[in-house]
This record gives C-alpha cells, structure tokens and sequence, in this order.
C-alpha cells in the first residue's frame, strides 16, 4: 500500500496487484472477483523491470515483476483495512 495507490483506490477505484508473469487479464479478472465478490469493469497490466544495484564491488539487478491495476465497478469496493 503506498501513497500513489490510496488515492487511486479512494478516488478512482482502482487497485494495484503484484501478479504472476504468465498470468494473463482474464486470469486476473476472475481471480479478484472470486476472491472479494465484485465486479471487475477492466485490467491493466505491466511488465515492471528490475532495476540495476551494487553490492560493493559488483554490479547486480532487481528481480522484474508484473503488475497488475484492477479498476472496479462504481458501486463496487474492496476493503482491505
């Protein structure tokens, strides 16, 4: 939960996932309405990649992710406090 996805949840109903890679939107639709019973009105997704790191004297990366941004139904909330 961070900052940037309060505000997107309270004011325009969209929630902010972390998914896995080969997981496609409809994988994700139906998940999220079968898990907190609500209707789902569109997915986006993203390829996060990782970003480069030291660790002393060598050059390393963060792992990549995807993420995925459920945007609800108007009447639809989920409540995860």
């Amino acid at each position: 939960m961070t900052e940037k996805g309060v505000h997107a949840s309270e004011r325009l109903n969209s929630y902010a996932f972390e998914i896995h890679p080969q997981a496609t939107k409809t994988d994700v639709k139906n998940a999220v309405e079968t898990l907190w019973e609500v209707r789902v009105a569109a997915v986006r997704t993203q390829n996060r990649q990782g970003k480069p790191r030291r660790a002393r004297v060598a050059m390393g990366r963060t792992r990549g992710w995807k993420k995925a941004i459920v945007k609800l139904h108007d009447e639809d909330r989920i409540s995860f406090f």
